[in-house]
């Protein structure tokens, strides 16, 4: 079997493979491939070029496939769209893989570098410190909403509003006091959690000497300089700062007044590594 190139349509339990040869005929095609046979499979066939779509557990399984000595290329599944066939047949698992395994192998496609470990466990302290300030947002405007309903309003600032609400517990009736009483406990925990988490992000921007060089710039501190490097690894797939800045989302993307749409992108000056579906668009939720 001379299979040369593959695309996996990535999914939890069951997975959609096609691979082709160096002709492009189909070799090997299986649309439903258990999760646990899905490493033996890739590690029994020679080297090859493996793409896959940029989503949960892809980088995970890059990593893996890696270790066999295939080639592993991500792509954004925006990307891939262009490659699907049409019709009643263009939209399931099979024909996401054909679709992939199409996309790698175009000259100008763009494809998301691969994170390691470090790096993905970096992006979990990020967004999971962002979730809380998020949740934390939320509960003090639940409250502030909550105590307004009997005449209680205060100031929109957190530190003003703990520090005036004291006074006004009393005044709560019933399950109203015990309800803004348990909030703002909650809201005392996901503080401490958060002090933890912002000392964990010190500590690692602390522990890297790229963090180090970043927090030398303006406007640049432990959490932002973590995130940027957890996100982009060392900035090997750009060309030029404007070009992190605009996968990143602080600028927008560059195009020539004469490019032309050919296959999933523009061509022009714009060269940039593509950004998973879903990526957010601050540092932190990156």
């Amino acid at each position: 079997m001379s299979i040369i190139t593959i695309g996996i349509d990535l999914a939890k339990n069951v997975f959609a493979i096609h691979g082709v040869n160096e002709t492009g005929k189909p070799e090997l095609v299986k649309p439903k491939v258990p999760r646990d046979q899905l490493l033996q499979l890739i590690a029994n066939l020679p080297p090859c070029l493996i793409g896959m779509e940029a989503c949960s557990g892809a980088h995970h399984w890059a990593r893996q496939f890696q270790q066999y000595g295939h080639t592993v290329r991500l792509i954004a599944p925006k990307f891939v769209t262009p490659y699907r066939m049409t019709g009643k047949r263009g939209k399931n698992d099979a024909a996401d893989a054909a679709a992939i395994c199409e996309a790698v192998t175009r000259p100008q496609m763009l494809f998301v570098p691969i994170k390691d470990e470090h790096q993905q466990a970096t992006l979990t302290l990020h967004r999971t410190r962002q979730g809380f300030v998020e949740e934390r947002t939320a509960l003090y405007n639940r409250l502030r909403g909550l105590i307004a309903e009997f005449g209680v309003v205060l100031p929109q600032k957190v530190e003003r509003l703990r520090a005036e609400i004291g006074a006004h517990l009393e005044d709560l009736p019933g399950w109203a006091n015990r309800c803004v009483g348990d909030m703002l406990a909650h809201a005392d925990r996901l503080e401490e959690r958060l002090h933890e988490y912002d000392k964990a992000i010190a500590q690692l921007a602390k522990d890297d000497v790229r963090s180090k060089r970043l927090m030398q710039l303006p406007g640049i501190g432990p959490t932002t300089a973590s995130a940027l490097l957890a996100s982009i690894g060392g900035g090997h797939d750009f060309n030029n700062g404007r070009q992190v800045a605009a996968w990143i989302g602080l600028v927008s993307g560059q195009y020539s007044s004469g490019g032309k749409a050919r296959g999933a992108h523009h061509q022009g000056r714009r060269q940039l590594p593509a950004q998973p579906a879903g990526a957010g668009r601050t540092l932190s939720a990156q």
